[in-house]
């Protein structure tokens, strides 16, 4: 057994000194291309060109003037009054105004699971199905009005 053992030795000491021979060649390699002039002018340039359009995408999701999110906002805030008078029901119902409104409603529901009671959470789980079928009304009455020549 002891062959066995010692080519097994020696095949892990390649693999070994493979893996490290690959990753100097990867390390020697990306120093070269870092070091080029011409990649550091190409990196900048195109960080440059990114710039504006990731400000105008920001601009765009965070507006105070865009209308939809002030809606979002505002039915999340009537939900919260309606939660702290104790209605239940009717900040439910806002809630879910809100979720149809989300550009994202499961990242809403993420933190609506931890901001609201575990009753109230409950309640706007079971409205969910409510919701989607509210959503798939308006998108069809969407359509209608796209595909209506008048």
């Amino acid at each position: 057994m002891p062959g066995v053992r010692t080519f097994l030795g020696l095949l892990a000491a390649l693999a070994a000194c493979g893996v490290v021979a690959f990753l100097g060649y990867c390390v020697y390699f990306d120093r070269k291309r870092r070091g080029d002039p011409a990649f550091k002018r190409s990196l900048r340039d195109k960080r440059r060109a990114e710039q504006p359009k990731a400000k105008e995408r920001g601009a765009q999701l965070w507006d105070p003037a865009n209308e939809k999110l002030q809606e979002l906002l505002h039915e999340v805030q009537m939900g919260e009054l309606w939660l702290s008078r104790g209605e239940h029901r009717m900040g439910v119902e806002h809630l879910s105004n809100a979720l149809l409104l989300c550009g994202q409603p499961q990242e809403l529901l993420k933190v609506f699971k931890v901001t609201l009671p575990p009753k109230v959470f409950e309640m706007l789980l079971h409205k969910i199905p409510l919701i989607c079928q509210q959503f798939e009304a308006d998108m069809n009455e969407q359509e209608y009005l796209e595909d209506d020549p008048d």
